[in-house]
């Protein structure tokens, strides 16, 4: 594999220089003209020439504008990264469009490094690079524009870059490590090999750079960078889709129908089995902060189904210096300039916490599918990339709980009349409320395909019978309580 990058390459100072005037000019302006797409520009930089990494990033930020390039370093996680998913640092760090971001390490050269010192084995590494697929092939379907460049060193070079690192106190802590020298015996070439295999694809494939000369490897980059951007730039704009079609079944039955909505608790009773699931979870939650146990907990129902009332009951029997709720409504304009699933990333709670979402990431397959925002390949994709999202959380230590809150029409109904003559409540209905009743059946449809694609071993949902407040509430509230056991024990 190594071969071509091991040939000599090199540049002299004047040829790298005769190239390198009218190359600025071309990426100031491609770099300008950027700034008005859609996508944004996501640039990683591997490899073992850790010295050489940090030179090309110094290069780069002389000749593109560095106001509009944002670099990102990743060495071993910090205590607040590594109190979150994986991948949580990556995601806070990614570009908004019409952006270029530069990454140093990342998601493949992490994995690569633990396999190298032995901190995960066969398996692990196999499921590291899964994750790393199913990350880049959904920023690539959102539309980045993902360039990944490893620069490679011969064996006998690499000997003379660390001699020569060496002397730089600087750079010593990181480029001794042991890592880095184990990836120059047998055992570490194959497993880059197998990372790099792994983590390529037709269109978004590791470039090998000849590291060894400055001038030819800082100069390659760049203009392969300058290529691939003018390409996207230049290319025909896609032809917009069309307003996404919601199918409808021919079996008129969901999984909903199924749902028992009689199910109910008189007031004496509720108020007992209250009072003893919030004590639980309160017990629980302790238990939870001292061991490091996360927990997320999802809210998704009909309008009036209750989802402010069961989160009430919840974070009343929690420490208000450990949870969080988060509602979700319309993106903001920066978290349109971004992956969807990016707005949610970036609240992901450190160990010890909880983080409640009144609404949350499934409105890609729900409202946006219905009302049309997003188009029909859009929230199909979208089932799989929740599934890798939620994936990610459960394998942390974090306790993920999903619920869909059930009600009939007539019980909205009722409940919407209520809110109307309710001072307190009337902020809670709108004339958007009346119109998405008109559209009940196809969110039937919607939540149907939802729950049956959506609803995993580690990530199963729950769908709450919402008629009766009480039964809904004490419901909520034990099943948080048995998760939390199951992931603490």
């Amino acid at each position: 594999m190594f071969e071509a990058a091991e040939i000599g390459h090199k540049l002299s100072k004047e040829e790298f220089n005769a190239r390198l005037t009218p190359l600025r000019e071309q990426l100031i302006t491609t770099q300008y003209q950027l700034r008005s797409a859609k996508f944004p520009v996501i640039i990683l930089i591997a490899g073992v020439d850790r010295v050489g990494a940090h030179e090309l990033i110094t290069f780069m930020t002389g000749v593109f504008d560095s106001r509009y390039l944002q670099v990102s370093g990743f060495g071993p996680p910090t205590q607040e990264e590594a109190e979150r998913p994986e991948y949580w640092r990556y995601w806070r760090a990614l570009p908004p469009a019409g952006r270029m971001g530069v990454m140093l390490g990342a998601w493949t050269m992490a994995a690569v490094v633990d396999r190298l010192d032995r901190r995960i084995g066969k398996g692990e590494f196999a499921a590291r690079m899964q994750h790393v697929r199913h990350f880049e092939r959904s920023l690539c379907a959102e539309g980045a524009l993902l360039l990944k460049f490893w620069l490679h060193l011969s064996p006998a070079e690499f000997k003379k870059q660390a001699r020569r690192g060496g002397k730089h106190g600087l750079w010593k802590p990181i480029w001794m490590k042991a890592s880095a020298v184990r990836a120059y015996q047998q055992r570490g070439m194959r497993v880059i090999e197998q990372a790099l295999e792994q983590s390529s694809a037709e269109d978004v494939p590791w470039q090998l750079i000849e590291s060894t000369d400055s001038h030819y490897r800082n100069l390659t980059v760049v203009e392969t960078i300058q290529d691939e951007i003018r390409r996207r730039l230049d290319a025909p704009s896609p032809v917009p889709a069309g307003p996404s079609v919601n199918e409808r079944a021919t079996d008129a039955h969901t999984i909903l129908d199924t749902v028992d909505l009689t199910q109910a608790l008189e007031k004496e009773k509720y108020e007992k089995a209250l009072d003893r699931a919030q004590a639980r979870l309160n017990d629980l939650s302790a238990k939870a902060f001292r061991k490091g146990v996360s927990a997320v907990f999802v809210f998704e129902g009909w309008d009036a189904g209750g989802k402010g009332g069961c989160i009430r009951r919840v974070t009343a029997a929690l420490d208000a210096t450990v949870y969080r709720v988060v509602s979700i409504a319309a993106p903001t304009e920066e978290e349109r300039a971004h992956h969807y699933l990016w707005r949610f990333w970036r609240h992901m709670p450190r160990d010890g916490h909880f983080l409640i979402f009144d609404r949350s990431w499934y409105g890609r397959v729900l409202v946006e599918r219905v009302e049309g925002f997003a188009t029909r390949s859009q929230w199909q994709r979208a089932y799989g990339e929740i599934n890798e999202f939620e994936s990610q959380i459960s394998e942390s230590r974090t306790a993920l709980v999903k619920f869909w809150l059930h009600i009939d029409p007539d019980t909205q109904l009722a409940r919407f009349k209520e809110r109307e003559k309710t001072p307190f409540k009337q902020f809670k209905i709108t004339e958007e409320d009346y119109r998405n009743r008109e559209k009940w059946h196809d969110y039937e449809i919607a939540v149907n395909e939802m729950i049956a694609r959506t609803s995993t071993r580690h990530a199963p949902w729950t769908i709450v019978p919402a008629r009766d407040k009480y039964f809904a509430r004490v419901h909520v509230l034990q099943t948080i309580c048995k998760a939390l056991e199951k992931k603490l024990s």
